[in-house]
């Protein structure tokens, strides 16, 4: 019994000559590449259905998967729109010299052949090599520029060499036709600008209106409840989770990520708030500093610590200068007395104390304010 061996699919690879059907017809067929194109030339030569079998399939058949961050991506061999550009230049060559003798119908030819020459040399810089690796965008605007001189050039010599009227329509298309390639890409990135500003002015108006909606009825409720509730109950702590969401969805969509020392810390105490009966403040002042890896976590471990065995609230106080960083976090607990701890409570003395030691900085664990609640300081010299 015989197993019938299974095709692979028909797709167009993305490293090709032209449009990559007769490889990709090929390799689904199993054949030589060099037989499928000359199959196809053969069928070119029969009344032209090879050609149009060959753009029915390059517009039907799809290319193989590639990057997904550019999925338009192919790789030419055959350099199109220069070879437009030079059959347009020697017909502008021609048109010339049978502008020159008063060889109307020459002149007429001439000047179609150069205008779909030329044409077709933009719309494929445009369609094709625009997303081709191996095609820069000073290779698209040297193509653009020499197919408009050539029209440019071409219609103002028939014009001044009194044409026939039919001679005359076309050549004045001809030069319309370079000014708005030479304009169009201009216009288009004008008007796209002009719809992204209306469209991010109408978002931000719109967010505008619902800011203050929420401001006005939700986030006063949840401000409300919080207070109600307490700071450790598990009321108060979805409220402030859900309040904490409303507001960086409300007031921080649109402002881009930063490696921001504040940011990460509030980032950290609203992870914590989420595990823990706590609300933990973030006060920050001073200049933006980037994140310090020694310092966010010896902070997250002070936060940790006084959310976990205190709970309530938890004040976070960081100042920033040229030349150093402090960290504060006070909790409004019964203190802690490191003397007193077991030799196997690592968290203060390694994860804080020792860690920030490492980085070349230090930490102190004192009683707060009045002598009541625990003050943990980080302190870090900032490299000039």
């Amino acid at each position: 019994m015989t197993t019938l061996a299974l095709r692979p699919p028909l797709l167009r690879p993305r490293r090709v000559v032209l449009g990559g059907v007769c490889a990709g017809m090929a390799r689904h067929l199993d054949w030589g590449t060099a037989r499928v194109r000359f199959l196809a030339i053969v069928l070119t030569l029969l009344g032209g259905a090879g050609v149009l079998l060959y753009l029915w399939l390059w517009a039907l058949v799809p290319l193989e998967p590639g990057d997904p961050e550019a999925p338009a991506d192919v790789r030419r061999a055959v350099p199109v729109a220069p070879l437009l550009v030079f059959a347009a230049l020697v017909t502008a060559v021609v048109l010339l010299g049978a502008t020159g003798h008063g060889d109307d119908p020459t002149v007429t030819s001439a000047l179609v052949v150069l205008v779909v020459a030329s044409g077709g040399a933009v719309a494929w810089s445009l369609g094709f090599d625009r997303h081709d690796p191996s095609r820069s965008a000073a290779y698209g605007l040297i193509v653009r520029s020499l197919s408009s001189g050539l029209m440019v050039v071409a219609g103002c010599a028939v014009l001044l060499s009194r044409p026939s009227a039919l001679n005359a329509v076309l050549a004045v298309g001809a030069v319309v036709l370079a000014i708005g390639v030479l304009a169009a890409p201009r216009v288009v990135r004008l008007w796209s600008e002009l719809m992204t500003e209306r469209s991010t002015r109408v978002r931000q108006e719109q967010r505008a209106e619902i800011a203050a909606h929420l401001h006005d009825s939700v986030l006063q409720t949840l401000a409300l409840i919080q207070n109600r509730a307490g700071a450790s109950s598990e009321v108060a702590r979805i409220a402030r989770a859900q309040e904490r969401e409303l507001r960086d969805w409300l007031f921080e969509r649109d402002i881009p990520v930063a490696d921001d020392l504040s940011a990460e810390l509030r980032s950290v105490a609203a992870a914590i708030e989420l595990d823990y009966p706590a609300r933990i403040e973030v006060v920050a002042t001073g200049e933006s500093v980037a994140g310090i890896p020694a310092v966010v976590a010896a902070t997250r471990e002070a936060m940790l610590n006084a959310a976990r065995h205190v709970g309530g609230e938890v004040s976070v106080y960081l100042e920033t200068s040229p030349t150093a960083v402090d960290v504060y976090v006070r909790d409004r607990g019964a203190g802690v007395d490191l003397d007193a701890l077991p030799d196997d409570r690592l968290g203060i003395r390694e994860s804080i104390i020792g860690r920030m030691a490492r980085a070349g900085g230090s930490a102190t664990v004192k009683p707060g304010a009045g002598g009541s609640g625990t003050e943990v300081h980080l302190h870090l010299e900032v490299p000039q």
